[in-house]
């Protein structure tokens, strides 16, 4: 009979997220095991709960050993997931720090966290390595390493500084879709950080160990066949693998939504912007049409553009395409494809660049585009082509995208079809996996408001007009 596992966690677990938990438990010693281990890999695709199956072990870890320290670090468009995760789910007592600022702001925020709560620090990885003085200062009971891939180059200070770190921490997690996102040597790094005495501590002995030099000057590490069981063996041995396609008990759509930073300097134009849109009001007539006019002025700088009043674009902010670039790392490691809508033509041309920066295949449906049949096809059937960005209005109907089963809205249409339609273009009767749905919503602006208003399917124009009559600043969401 199974040993029952207090769970302080404000959600029922899916069936797949229990086994993970069961499954760190047993290699952490606090379930019998004949395999142990101070360090877990959860390979959990996107979409499969990796960030509240960690909550969910964190707090076994505390109920259990008692831990009174966790360091959290993932890429900068991500910490605050893990913040809006914790206060959802997180059923223990705990007081969590995003460092934000300059090296030295975040290091005074990290010498004020005291000890007599479970303290949680969450830390971007390229602030990570800078900190690292201090962070080992911290002590973290735990680190939960999130995108893991991060770090499966072995030679960078961030990887070299987790390795440290990590040999000093009493558990480790690491998450990722999959470690191996090029080639198999790229495991070393990650497995150095986990658990070292897996693959050792030496990245010479594991590449002459798994891998034959090749090619011109033998720079080419080609994996020898007959030591696949091997690998495969101690790989798995500490890694619990599971794939959205294997998630039975997935619902059929999950919804995501990344809260986006825009910078001071955008946050500061948007704020007078937002001033000026409300204060103009009082001066017209409030009508629909009016303050959607001016809302769609503030929805376009939440994309990093603001558009004067002669008409001409300027570039302000680069927060949500920051974000995205993660998101595409994650789904390239992953080797899974992605759509991306967006609404206004800067942004569409800001994600084209991005992609060709990063030299990922994509087709296009947007206004403009001619042979949008030819666009449609190259993104369902051909393998180079990993990427679909649609423009709302243009990429809702009539479009079937089910290569994809994950979507990024950039930005929001205000139209509630529009957006339905756009939805429905990976949720189709062919689509084999569950769909996510991710929202990319600048903090403390419109966004939240429009996201509201289309998933509450109320009409957002009427909102704006009762809340404008009722005294309320209509740009501005509500607090819950």
């Amino acid at each position: 009979m199974k040993e029952i596992l207090k769970l302080s966690i404000k959600a029922n677990l899916y069936q797949h997220q229990q086994n993970a938990c069961r499954f760190a438990c047993e290699r952490f010693g606090i379930l019998p095991s004949e395999v142990h281990s101070n360090g877990v890999a959860l390979l959990m695709e996107m979409g499969c709960g990796k960030t509240i199956t960690s909550i969910a072990i964190s707090g076994i870890l505390h109920e259990y050993r008692h831990i009174k320290r966790i360091l959290i670090t993932a890429p900068l468009s991500i910490l605050g997931v893990w913040e809006q995760e914790f206060e959802r789910f997180a059923d223990f007592p705990y007081q969590l720090t995003v460092l934000k600022g300059s090296s030295s702001q975040k290091k005074e925020q990290l010498s004020k966290l005291h000890r007599n709560t479970l303290q949680i620090a969450v830390v971007n990885y390229e602030s990570a390595w800078r900190l690292e003085k201090e962070l080992l200062s911290f002590d973290a009971d735990i680190i939960i390493c999130d995108e893991a891939h991060k770090i499966k180059e072995n030679r960078t200070s961030q990887s070299k500084a987790m390795h440290r770190l990590g040999d000093k921490a009493r558990y480790k997690l690491l998450l990722t879709g999959t470690l191996i996102t090029n080639k198999e040597i790229d495991v070393f790094s990650q497995y150095r950080f986990l658990n070292s005495e897996i693959f050792g501590t030496s990245f010479y002995i594991f590449r002459n160990r798994y891998f034959d030099m090749c090619g011109y000057g033998n720079h080419i590490p080609v994996f020898k066949k007959q030591m696949m069981d091997d690998f495969l063996q101690k790989l798995h041995s500490i890694a619990f693998r599971v794939t959205k396609s294997e998630c039975l008990d997935l619902p059929q759509i999950t919804e995501e939504i990344r809260t986006i930073e825009l910078e001071p300097k955008a946050m500061k134009l948007y704020k007078q912007l937002e001033k000026e849109s409300f204060a103009e009001l009082a001066g017209s007539e409030v009508s629909a049409m009016n303050v959607l006019t001016k809302m769609l002025r503030l929805s376009q700088m939440t994309g990093g553009h603001l558009t004067d009043d002669e008409g001409d674009t300027s570039a302000v902010s680069t927060a949500k395409l920051d974000a995205l670039s993660d998101i595409l790392d994650t789904m390239l490691a992953e080797d899974k494809k992605l759509v991306i809508m967006a609404r206004f033509v800067p942004e569409l041309n800001d994600i084209q660049k991005l992609l060709k920066k990063k030299n990922i295949g994509y087709a296009s449906v947007r206004g403009g585009i001619s042979d949008r049949t030819e666009e449609i096809r190259r993104f369902q059937e051909d393998a180079d082509c990993r990427v679909f960005v649609g423009q709302i209005a243009a990429a809702g109907l009539g479009i079937t995208l089910t290569a994809a089963s994950t979507m990024v809205f950039y930005s929001l249409d205000y139209s509630m079809s529009n957006f339905e339609q756009a939805k429905a273009r990976i949720h189709r009767v062919s689509q084999t996996e569950n769909c996510l749905y991710i929202y990319l919503i600048a903090k403390n602006t419109v966004d939240a408001k429009i996201l509201r208003s289309l998933r509450d399917k109320v009409d957002l124009a009427r909102t704006l007009v009762d809340d404008y009559r009722n005294g309320i600043n209509p740009f501005q969401e509500k607090e819950d």
